[in-house]
């Protein structure tokens, strides 16, 4: 407490490294005291997977004028927007910016409208409301019209371009969010792009940059991009002008004739060329050319849309459908390597930029990053969870009678109604098989006592608000922690209950410990088994998933552990010399850190992983069980890429990044490998 004569007792409390938590003070005014209250906001425990970013971009082909006949706005577009970008508000809640150009505008006026905010979860919602406070002085008459709309409001454009952050690294100011302007009086040299991207070359790039004669202001992926399409953009609208300038044509009508003649795919194709990452990017310049491109391996997702109104591109199919009421046939995957084009008098073209590759797409786009109102995604996931029937059922010797299933909301739930169906199948193939072993004219009493078996699912976890609260000491702190989750008591039968519980996905296995396990231990149950619909996550993502220190995964650190009780010590050593020589030589890259889970099988490494996170007062038997990479591909077809599981990365960018990271780990340097 402050009194008035401004004595103050404080108390020092020690920060936990795990969990992060967000502290804060406030002062409080009581009775003549002043309290200084410290305190510390509990984050989501779920030991989640920060998302790729999202971005959402619409060309309109009819003036605004058009939007009022047809759909009562010519604010049509803009709101389209706002819903494609809502729809895609799991992709990124860290920032979101949306910027509008205007095609066709009279010098000296704005046709530029860019909005961002850097407010973490309530960033869409403040730029569109700051977008909308522009129009709340705007008659109705006016707002009906199309023309005056355009000629005298910002945000009016026929081009507009969305994104969502969800930072993957570096600050969460605004100078972080996209989208990013490269601003010209010269109209076709402007530039916004907005990306879901991750380079692993970024150094490489940046020399680029300096060897064409450039300063750039920082060293950055997102700047390296910009600043290497605009270096192509400048060029080509350069040789533009002086071949129109050497036909005579005056320098105002040239202007036109750049717009109209400007060769983006071949800007793309210079600019992209040496890029090594997963990204989309997307970009508008100035005079109205607007273009998306996917990398050669399609690691990130795009997918558009387009008829003779309106051309839609977003990150994900869903949104598009709901955004613009058309059917899944009608939204089309934009190819890797590829880019949809969109000229500023309306033509629509796909062009191949960059040499497709072997299809790589993000795996964890399917297990846990896209929303599962895609069918396919959602029967994707389901299938992931019936996969995982017979290893568990065979865990827990088919004991129907005495395991309880359930799940770790919210984005588990698809997989676990695969799960379900794949054990309701087993038991239906138990009850045929034991009622033909009945013989003829079998007693009607056991008949109905086979049938009665049924899968016991109930939903045993329950996630609870984020905590709040006041700490004094770790005890307490660890105390709260264990508070995130609720569970459903009276289910269990206490020391005769197999608690089954499905999650998407074990990354750090710091939830199971600080939290689940204890919770869950609390039902007494038998035994728990925690079961993972995605495989065993060993390697870092350089192309979108925030998981770039080897340090934080579970399974990481149960090879490590393996290796040291093995006597196998000097295998980390090895490794760490090879990776050493690799990152100094510039060798041709392999990855071998691989070489650390070489000795162990799949199921070992989950055995350790299970002692790593149990808590050590737990008496139950615990078990971790995780889906197989094989399974993975027969749930998952068509989205190969998996290298956080199994190490093989589809760019020597992605090697040299795992490489790093292992450097790092050793020489305990906690800063990103890429």
């Amino acid at each position: 407490p402050s009194t008035s004569s401004g004595t103050t007792a404080a108390l020092t409390i020690p920060h936990a490294k795990k969990p992060k938590l967000h502290i804060f003070d406030r002062d409080l005014p009581l009775f003549g005291v002043t309290l200084r209250l410290h305190i510390v906001t509990y984050p989501d425990m779920s030991d989640s997977i920060k998302h790729e970013c999202g971005v959402a971009l619409i060309r309109l082909l009819k003036p605004l004028g058009h939007y009022q006949k047809e759909y009562g706005t010519p604010l049509w577009g803009l709101n389209s927007l706002q819903l494609l970008m809502q729809k895609q508000r799991n992709r990124g809640q860290d920032g979101a910016g949306v910027v509008t150009f205007k095609l066709d505008p009279e010098p000296g006026t704005r046709y530029i409208s860019r909005r961002r905010s850097e407010k973490k979860n309530v960033a869409l919602q403040e730029v569109f409301d700051g977008i909308h406070d522009h129009f709340k002085d705007v008659s109705q008459a006016q707002m009906h019209d199309g023309e005056w709309l355009k000629e005298h409001m910002p945000y009016t454009g026929e081009v507009l371009l969305g994104h969502l952050r969800y930072g993957t690294h570096g600050g969460n100011s605004i100078e972080n969010v996209h989208p990013f302007l490269r601003q010209s009086n010269w109209i076709s040299r402007n530039l916004a792009i907005a990306g879901n991207f991750n380079l692993t070359n970024v150094d490489e790039l940046f020399e680029n940059l300096l060897d064409l004669g450039q300063h750039p202001k920082e060293k950055s992926d997102t700047v390296s991009i910009m600043e290497k399409i605009g270096h192509f953009l400048d060029k080509e609208v350069q040789r533009l002008f002086d071949y129109y300038k050497h036909d005579g044509i005056e320098n105002r009508t040239i202007t036109h004739h750049i717009a109209e003649h400007l060769n983006v795919a071949q800007i793309l194709r210079r600019a992209f060329k040496k890029i090594d990452g997963g990204y989309v990017m997307s970009g508008i310049i100035g005079h109205g050319d607007a273009f998306v491109v996917r990398d050669p391996n399609g690691i990130r997702p795009a997918f558009y849309y387009y008829d003779d109104e309106v051309v839609v591109v977003a990150s994900e199919r869903a949104p598009i459908m709901t955004a613009i009421n058309v059917h899944i046939t009608k939204v089309q995957e934009l190819e890797p390597g590829h880019a949809i084009i969109i000229k500023k008098n309306g033509r629509v073209s796909i062009e191949k930029i960059l040499e497709p590759r072997e299809r790589l797409s993000c795996s964890f786009e399917r297990i846990y990053f896209s929303r599962s109102n895609d069918r396919a995604i959602y029967t994707e996931r389901k299938k992931l969870g019936e996969l995982l029937t017979s290893t568990i059922l065979e865990t827990v010797n088919y004991d129907f009678a005495h395991t309880i299933f359930s799940y770790i909301p919210n984005t588990a739930e698809s997989a676990f109604f695969g799960l379900m169906e794949g054990v309701t199948a087993k038991i239906i193939q138990q009850k045929t098989e034991q009622i033909i072993a009945l013989g003829a004219n079998p007693p009607t009493a056991d008949i109905n006592r086979i049938l009665s078996l049924r899968p016991r699912f109930e939903k045993i976890v329950h996630k609870d608000d984020k905590q709040r609260t006041f700490i004094t000491n770790d005890a307490d702190r660890g105390s709260m922690v264990s508070h995130v989750y609720d569970i459903s008591y009276g289910l269990v039968a206490n020391d005769i209950d197999t608690v089954v519980v499905l999650d998407d996905s074990i990354v750090r296995g710091t939830t199971l410990r600080n939290s689940l396990i204890g919770i869950l231990a609390r039902l007494r149950p038998k035994k728990i088994i925690i079961v993972s619909s995605a495989p065993q996550i060993r390697y870092p993502d350089c192309y979108g998933i925030d998981m770039s220190r080897l340090g934080e995964f579970v399974a990481f650190r149960a090879a490590i552990e393996l290796l040291h009780e093995r006597g196998m010590s000097d295998l980390i050593t090895e490794t760490y010399h090879r990776c050493l020589a690799q990152n100094e030589q510039g060798s041709e890259p392999r990855n071998y850190v691989a070489d650390l889970y070489e000795p162990f099988t799949p199921t070992e490494i989950s055995a350790k992983i299970a002692q790593i996170v149990t808590p050590p007062n737990i008496t139950c038997e615990v078990e971790i069980i995780y889906q197989t990479i094989e399974n993975l591909h027969i749930a998952v077809p068509n989205h190969r890429g998996d290298w956080y599981f199994s190490g093989n990365f589809p760019t020597p960018g992605g090697i040299r990044v795992v490489n790093r990271a292992f450097v790092n780990y050793i020489e305990k340097n906690d800063k990103r490998a890429y």
